[in-house]
């Protein structure tokens, strides 16, 4: 298992370090994957906006900045606007992919199968994850990530003022994040 190092510490150095950014791809790949599997519901276009989300955040690497929030923030930022792009058009967007020279992969039966069993096994994870916080942050976290709401909408929803929506929201991130690092194989 390769030592643990900070995710925002992973994307500066891999400015540089190819390494770093393959280590900061193996942390984010299967939640990505998830991520666009839920929403899509389809195991071909999840792949395709998880190679486009990778593609653009190896070549954007320079323009993230630890001051303005964390890896993770921007990666899922990047992968939101790529998932808005396929909303708008219908289709995957291929610039990225190939401006970076990766070819598309095609996707057999048994590939297509791999990619729902990775994605399912992490929905698991993050089920399981969010059943162990409490309630209030379970809901934010669920209304913020999973069903992409606003924090004004949350707030309303919840009766709660906004900050203390972004608190609870902050918090079960932060608690989920651990608990999924906990226990990853």
């Amino acid at each position: 298992m390769e030592p643990e190092i900070d995710d925002d510490a992973l994307l500066v150095a891999a400015v540089d370090d190819p390494e770093a950014f393959a280590q900061f791809y193996r942390h984010h790949v299967r939640g990505v994957l998830a991520y666009f599997r839920r929403r899509t519901n389809d195991a071909e276009t999840a792949a395709d906006l998880t190679a486009e989300t990778f593609a653009a955040a190896l070549e954007g690497r320079r323009r993230y900045a630890p001051d303005r929030g964390p890896a993770a923030a921007w990666l899922y930022g990047i992968a939101r606007r790529r998932l808005i792009a396929l909303q708008r058009r219908g289709r995957v967007e291929r610039g990225a992919r190939r401006r970076m020279g990766m070819a598309r992969i095609e996707l057999t039966d048994e590939l297509l199968e791999r990619v729902e069993a990775i994605a399912d096994a992490e929905l698991a994870r993050v089920d399981v994850a969010l059943a162990a916080l409490p309630d209030d942050q379970a809901a934010a976290v669920r209304a913020r990530v999973l069903e992409d709401r606003g924090y004004e909408d949350i707030a309303a929803a919840e009766r709660v003022t906004e900050p203390t929506a972004r608190q609870r929201v902050s918090r079960g991130l932060a608690a989920l994040r651990a608990h999924l690092r906990s226990q990853e194989p």
